[in-house]
């Protein structure tokens, strides 16, 4: 999409236009036989996977989605109706795949037929079958955050990278043409000196008491506990039984940190982009946060978070500030944003208090022209349809792993800062703590047995 047309509609039009990627033609990857198809299994059937990713990648020709796992049976199976139905809608007769059911994903990793995977599982089940699919050689489409802790990402992020994988983070506001404008006009000098960013993130709320309930034959509760601690089982800090709306995990510190997770590594990532910060992080961060005093849900409510780098810039992130990323420089200031944009329809985003999907102190700062002699930004119209090519072209992705993994990292030292009162300095180049012993140690966590990245022969 042109520069000026994207302009026009965006400030012009309704406030937080976006606008859908044109859909990749096969003939961009190759002929298009079934031989030259991309054979896809999927782990994790759940909310995300149903609404974007599973969808999301198999409208693309030269695919073929031809297996599902996960460890409650009946979204399994509804996984494999709703891609078979797919195939079937869209002119491929109701025999062309018999999608094949995996209870454990490590059987699908076997089978030498499956070129890549994707990965849409609960946060604490993102790092280890992200690095036993790279071990597998498989390539992989993993969904943020890029893992649970700092170490287990840092492993991720080595292996995926001494095996030649392609891994695409599903950080997916890197295709969305507003971000990348914003973060060029950035680092193209249309603000000034960038000196501060304010990125707005909201938080989550305390949540009921919730007692324990029998665990539904239809899931393998053990499984999905994974590496975390036992805890009883009750269904609202699970997923839902009936329906893919908003799972509970999500606000159980247990499996996951909350939206400075949830939602962080996408702004924090986006925001790394117009800072020219993608691979490496702060040198210090500090923070104040609210969290329930009663009821299952434990993760953070409202928070303030600061940060700062070492090119000068401070970073803010709060629920006070309006959801997006606007950065600050001495001579004007732009605002990015999702606007009315969502992946599914329980994303936690009040739309009337959503801004515009791109905005400025002055209008000219967004019409300005990037000459061919400046800096251009990597440009994807599609998350998906840019995994899918890089795995033909062995190109590296729009989200590779390695700024998966420092965006991450920025989200996860955040939370810490939480936790321990006043700042703390950190090393982004050993991606340590300096002199705080406590903090470092959160930087890991303790993982039950057979499960956790601490058990994977690499």
């Amino acid at each position: 999409m042109e520069r000026r047309k994207f302009i026009k509609n965006t400030v012009a039009g309704a406030a937080g236009t976006f606008f859908l990627p044109t859909i990749v033609p096969s003939s961009v990857f190759g002929k298009g036989a079934p031989n030259d198809k991309i054979n896809i299994g999927v782990i994790g059937c759940g909310r995300i996977g149903r609404a974007w990713d599973i969808p999301g990648v198999m409208k693309f020709d030269t695919v073929r989605m031809v297996a599902v796992s996960d460890v409650d049976s009946n979204r399994m199976a509804d996984a494999k109706t709703l891609i078979e139905n797919f195939y079937e809608k869209n002119g491929k007769g109701n025999n062309y795949i018999d999608v094949k059911m995996y209870g454990d994903y490590k059987e699908m990793l076997l089978n030498k037929d499956i070129d890549a995977v994707v990965i849409t599982t609960p946060d604490h089940w993102h790092a280890q079958p992200a690095i036993e699919a790279a071990l597998a050689g498989k390539d992989i489409y993993l969904e943020k955050p890029t893992a649970l802790t700092v170490t287990e990402g840092r492993l991720l992020s080595d292996i995926v990278q001494r095996e030649g994988i392609i891994l695409q983070m599903g950080t997916q506001q890197r295709s969305m043409p507003q971000f990348r404008i914003a973060a060029e006009l950035v680092r193209n000098g249309r603000i000034g000196q960038l000196h501060t960013v304010k990125i707005g993130l909201p938080g989550d709320p305390s949540g009921p008491n919730a007692y324990e309930m029998p665990v539904p034959e239809n899931l393998n509760y053990d499984m999905w506990l994974g590496s975390t601690p036992e805890a009883y089982y009750t269904e609202i800090g699970v997923h839902p039984q009936t329906g893919y709306s908003r799972p509970g995990w999500l606000r159980c510190e247990q499996f996951g940190a909350g939206m400075i997770t949830g939602w962080g590594q996408h702004h924090f990532d986006s925001a790394a982009w117009g800072m020219n910060t993608e691979y490496t992080g702060p040198i210090s961060v500090e923070s104040v946060a609210q969290f329930p005093n009663s009821g299952l849900w434990d993760v953070h409510m409202d928070f303030m978070v600061k940060a700062e780098y070492a090119n000068g810039i401070t970073m803010f992130t709060s629920q006070g500030y309006t959801n997006g990323i606007r950065y600050e420089g001495t001579e004007g200031w732009i605002f990015v944003s999702r606007g009315a944009y969502s992946a599914t329809a329980s994303d936690p985003v009040d739309k009337e208090k959503s801004g515009k999907a791109l905005n400025a102190s002055d209008p000219k700062i967004l019409t300005s022209e990037i000459k061919e002699n400046e800096i251009h930004l990597y440009k994807s119209d599609d998350q998906h349809g840019n995994w899918l090519e890089c795995i033909k072209t062995r190109e590296q992705p729009i989200s590779p792993v390695e700024i998966g993994q420092r965006a991450c990292s920025v989200c996860l030292i955040s939370h810490i800062a939480m936790k321990i009162p006043g700042k703390l300095a950190w090393n982004p180049g050993e991606e340590q703590f300096i002199n705080n012993d406590k903090a470092n140690s959160m930087l890991s966590r303790t993982q039950r047995y057979p499960y956790g990245t601490d058990y994977i022969k690499i």
